[in-house]
């Protein structure tokens, strides 16, 4: 059995919380798989409002990781 890192659960909780302003409580209610996915739409939206293009890295809100 692998387990997700403690650190990853802490850096998608804080990039959640920061753009759309859900408490941990919320974002701690959803599946990981969720909330990976809510990361890759903040990162999505933040791409597209910089006239950027699409990035794997869910956390590249600036194109430079």
């Amino acid at each position: 059995m692998t387990l997700y890192p403690v650190d990853k659960i802490y850096e998608e909780v804080g990039f959640i919380a920061y753009y759309f302003h859900w408490s941990h409580d919320e974002i701690m209610s959803m599946e990981h798989k969720e909330r990976r996915r809510w990361c890759d739409e903040i990162s999505r939206i933040n791409r597209n409002l910089n006239g950027e293009k699409p990035s794997d890295n869910p956390f590249d809100i600036f194109g430079e990781f």
